[in-house]
């Protein structure tokens, strides 16, 4: 599915759709509420939960990578927990690179243990067991914030930069999970993923006053590749592919092509002829992200140029101090 237009008005223009979408966007927020009323699962081991308020991509990937290694840094025996969207297995299972798929275990899981062991699980409680069983001294739970099955130690909201909370309103009226005051009421840190300039925006209206708002940006992974000048056709089925697309220009692609898919969309095998083709035609490259390679089969991953990237903090000195109160 892809974000409708209007999700991402200015909060004063929402638009007609989301005016008469508002009894449905009421009940979707009454329905998270509940849920969230629960009380977790206590781990016995510092549970570090990243999550959005917001549908779609803004970052979380990247940033539970910075965390991991910034916890592997300080000598911490870490873990990742997730309920691996798009998956088949129900879990608990540990991800395995060269033996799941992303059609077993999501893309965003197979992504991540590159970096480090991770559990895919739908109940999370069940994941973070076999994490600790395995010898986490620590777990991060990915895209965990409106999932009430463990409970936290340190709570980090990402928000993308550029786009913020789009029209302030919850699905379907809008992009929100949930009300930006009911999310940011259980988040410790909130992180602030774009520009520069975008990301002095968001400061000016930030709403969680008693939330420090880090900043950072997603920046390219410095692999001795030399962008400048390639002809690319370049395909993502990501949150914003928009901003993988303005990230190869920046670099110096040229974009002969660019492709955008919903976000997680499987890539069959006629979809991957036509890129193949196209790209042959054109004389151009294939170019993806790293988390859509997840989903290549591999024949045709060995075709395609891949960007990674990594974010990039103004300030590690508030995670790093979160960290020191949790004993890591």
């Amino acid at each position: 599915m892809r974000a409708p237009g209007f999700w991402w008005n200015p909060p004063a223009r929402p638009g007609l759709w989301a005016r008469l979408l508002a009894p449905l966007a009421w009940l979707w927020a009454a329905a998270t509420r509940r849920r969230m009323a629960a009380s977790g699962v206590r781990l016995g081991v510092p549970v570090i939960c990243v999550g959005n308020l917001t549908a779609g991509g803004t970052g979380k990937t990247p940033t539970v990578i910075a965390l991991v290694e910034r916890l592997k840094a300080r000598g911490v025996a870490v873990q990742v927990i997730s309920r691996g969207h798009g998956g088949s297995l129900p879990g608990p299972v540990r991800v395995e690179e060269r033996r799941h798929r992303a059609a077993e275990v999501g893309d965003e899981p197979l992504l991540l243990a590159a970096f480090a062991p991770v559990w895919v699980a739908r109940d999370r409680a069940a994941a973070g067991r076999a994490a600790v069983a395995d010898g986490a001294a620590a777990v991060v739970m990915d895209d965990g914030l409106q999932n009430p099955s463990l409970a936290k130690d340190l709570t980090l909201v990402v928000v993308d930069a550029e786009t913020g909370f789009g029209n302030g309103r919850v699905i379907p009226a809008g992009p929100l999970r949930e009300p930006v005051a009911a999310g940011l009421a259980r988040v410790d840190l909130a992180l602030a993923v774009g520009p520069p300039e975008a990301r002095a925006r968001l400061r000016e209206g930030w709403p969680g006053t008693e939330v420090p708002l880090l900043g950072g940006a997603l920046e390219p992974l410095r692999t001795g590749m030399d962008w400048q000048g390639l002809r690319a056709l370049a395909f993502a089925g990501i949150g914003r592919p928009e901003k993988f697309f303005a990230t190869l220009r920046r670099l110096g692609a040229e974009l002969v092509a660019a492709r955008s898919f919903p976000d997680h969309a499987a890539f069959d095998p006629r979809l991957l002829a036509r890129l193949q083709a196209e790209a042959k035609v054109c004389c151009e490259q294939p170019v993806t992200t790293e988390k859509d390679a997840a989903r290549l089969p591999a024949a045709f991953r060995m075709r395609v140029l891949v960007l990674p990237v990594r974010l990039e903090l103004e300030d590690w000195a508030p995670v790093d101090a979160a960290f020191e109160r949790l004993g890591l």
